[in-house]
């Protein structure tokens, strides 16, 4: 019963903070706009951002333990890719727009929200989009503005690191913009649960989140990469490697890199 009671509790909270999001994204978004300059608008709506993902952590208990140091300046940061919950742990640290599939722009409120909160949508496939999708990424990069991207394009259960779009990469070479790898590793029951794969309903898999007394997971913010000389295949390796190796410090020792492996029999 207190189970029960605790779970609908969280759901009513859920529920007051999406409306809460919408009350923010549809109404104080425009006025801000109207109110302030450009600059100091994408100031006020950045804090607003970061303190609605604030309150979502609390609200599915997040602990999260981070470790790293924070980018200095406008940056790619490019993350592994396990779960939506990846937006919220990472995203309430710094301000900083996401790139994401556009499947998520249909799902009902979040989609809503995230357009409204400067998501970057992009249509994997679609080779005009993607060059778009590019432009947009380097205006964002030149108004001093920092980007999370899931480079792997798709989720894993936190056991792997797949491919890199390289593609990704493009825009922090062109404007030369720091580039610094995310790992992020789910612990404990959350390790098991927080994966979003396959035919995953985001509705259901919330409500299994919110069942957990806790979601535990590690926040790695590894060193910014050296990308001078270096093109996005070369970038995207080396990011890739960077959160490989750090993931695979808690995976069995047999667990090789598929990708490295896959590379060596080519």
């Amino acid at each position: 019963m207190k189970l029960k009671i605790r779970l609908y509790y969280k759901l009513f909270l859920i529920v007051i903070l999406f409306i809460n999001g919408l009350i923010i994204a549809a109404g104080i978004f425009p006025i801000l706009g109207f109110l302030n300059s450009a600059r100091e608008a994408n100031i006020k709506r950045d804090a607003l951002k970061s303190r609605w993902l604030r309150w979502f952590s609390t609200i599915v208990n997040l602990h999260v333990i981070k470790e790293g140091e924070l980018p200095e300046r406008r940056a790619l940061l490019v993350s592994n890719h396990i779960s939506w919950l990846d937006i919220i742990v990472i995203g309430q640290y710094l301000p900083a727009c996401f790139v994401a599939k556009s499947d998520i722009s249909s799902w009902p409120v979040i989609g809503y929200l995230a357009r409204q909160g400067g998501t970057i949508f992009i249509h994997r496939g679609n080779k005009q989009h993607i060059k778009m999708t590019a432009e947009k990424m380097a205006w964002l990069l030149k108004q001093n503005s920092s980007i999370i991207a899931f480079p792997e394009g798709t989720t894993t259960k936190g056991d792997e690191v797949l491919h890199f779009h390289a593609s990704l990469f493009q825009p922090a070479l062109l404007t030369r913009s720091s580039i610094q790898a995310v790992a992020v590793q789910y612990l404990g029951a959350a390790k098991e649960h927080a994966p979003f794969v396959g035919d995953d309903a985001f509705v259901p898999h919330l409500i299994k989140m919110l069942t957990l007394e806790r979601i535990e997971v590690r926040l790695n913010f590894l060193p910014a990469i050296n990308s001078s000389g270096k093109d996005r295949h070369a970038v995207s390796l080396e990011t890739r490697g960077m959160i490989w190796e750090k993931i695979s410090a808690g995976l069995p020792a047999d667990n090789a890199d598929p990708q490295r492996l896959k590379s060596s029999q080519g």
